[in-house]
């Protein structure tokens, strides 16, 4: 995501990036063949399209967007592009947080020497990386603001999760958690939520640490959940599962452009950001991981188990004021309308192997609903 535009702090620009998995069409497991796909769909995403950390997974990312129109567009060109380069290798591409069938621990992990570092350092944390998330970007460029604005975000973080919650399966069993990837990728030294912090120095205090006591191979492995980007004058978002589709993915966009908004709004005014403790987080997202949609979360504020709706309705009621502002709250709210009635990602893929009767039904379904 590039940007050269002038910031606009009612409507600041926009980009996603997702990750996909690579599955064989005939025995729906993961296969390790992400290049070639990589390869065929650059000749027409260029640099939007590369490869991530194993060689199950297609990272594909938009340019800068302001409207939610012109985002749904990218994506969906996007997802074109890769799920045709895979067709043409005899593959197919899901939209899934993790694997549903294959055989995937140890995954096999792609070429290159940062990779080879972080395998030295982190070792079998490798094991569980085939999975995908969906990444936000909102342009902020003011660096000194967005460690403040991030800790305006920490609580509506498990809300995130819950909403995406898009990795129920893994490898042929059900984990019984609508957003295993969650957990599974909490187990790195420094992901989850970000800290409270003071400010900037604050952060690169922080991170000048976890980078002494070896944590960090590079600036780039500061895996917390919202934070500055290391390379782009933005603030990154980065809880959630990959979206099952183009439209929530656009929805999860306009949802955190909306939480900045009125995060940079009161860090302006004066206000640090509440002080929700870490411990109280890491329930909420462990809570939001489990249920989904589908049951109960923890608000953040109070600790107290509530329906996740409610927690979500809490969300919308917070951003309101900046959807007004950019014109986005109808769009927001039928988004939202609409995954209350359809379910979320997880609960999809549950009716899928409930009608179809199989994993690799789950497997097919999700090829058919990429790009839908």
């Amino acid at each position: 995501m590039t940007v050269t535009t002038p910031f606009d702090p009612v409507r600041p620009l926009m980009g996603v990036e997702e990750e996909y998995l690579v599955v064989d069409p005939r025995t729906r497991e993961v296969v390790p063949r992400a290049g070639q796909v990589v390869r065929r769909a650059a000749e027409e995403l260029g640099e939007q399209v590369c490869t991530e950390i194993t060689r199950f997974q297609v990272e594909a990312k938009t340019p800068p967007c302001a409207e939610p129109a012109g985002l749904e567009r990218e994506l969906r060109r996007m997802r074109d592009a890769v799920a045709a380069a895979a067709r043409a290798e005899g593959l197919a591409v899901v939209a899934s947080g993790t694997p549903v069938l294959g055989e995937a621990v140890p995954p096999p992990i792609t070429e290159d020497s940062r990779y080879d570092l972080g395998i030295e350092n982190y070792r079998a944390l490798h094991d569980e990386q085939a999975i995908c998330a969906g990444h936000v970007h909102v342009h902020l460029p003011d660096r000194e603001r967005v460690p403040l604005v991030c800790n305006h975000l920490r609580p509506w973080l498990p809300a995130l999760i819950a909403l995406m919650a898009n990795s129920p399966f893994w490898t042929g069993r059900d984990t019984g958690y609508a957003g295993w990837r969650v957990l599974s990728w909490g187990k790195w030294p420094v992901a989850g939520p970000p800290p409270y912090l003071e400010g900037l120095g604050h952060y690169e205090s922080v991170v000048a640490g976890l980078t002494a006591s070896g944590a960090l191979v590079d600036p780039a492995t500061v895996f917390w959940d919202a934070r500055p980007s290391h390379r782009l004058p933005t603030v990154e978002v980065r809880v959630s599962d990959v979206p099952a589709s183009a439209a929530e993915s656009v929805l999860l966009a306009l949802l955190v452009r909306a939480l900045v908004t009125v995060s940079l709004e009161r860090v302006e005014a004066g206000d640090p950001g509440p002080r929700v403790t870490g411990e109280l987080l890491r329930v909420a997202y462990w809570r939001a991981a489990r249920d989904g949609l589908d049951g109960h979360g923890v608000d953040p504020h109070t600790g107290r188990a509530v329906p996740v709706a409610e927690i979500v309705e809490g969300l919308l009621e917070h951003v309101r004021p900046a959807l007004v502002g950019s014109g986005d709250l109808e769009t927001v709210m039928r988004g939202w309308r609409w995954l209350r009635a359809a379910g979320s990602g997880a609960a999809r893929q549950r009716a899928a192997l409930k009608a179809r009767g199989s994993f690799e039904g789950v497997v097919d379904d999700l090829v058919e609903r990429f790009r839908a």
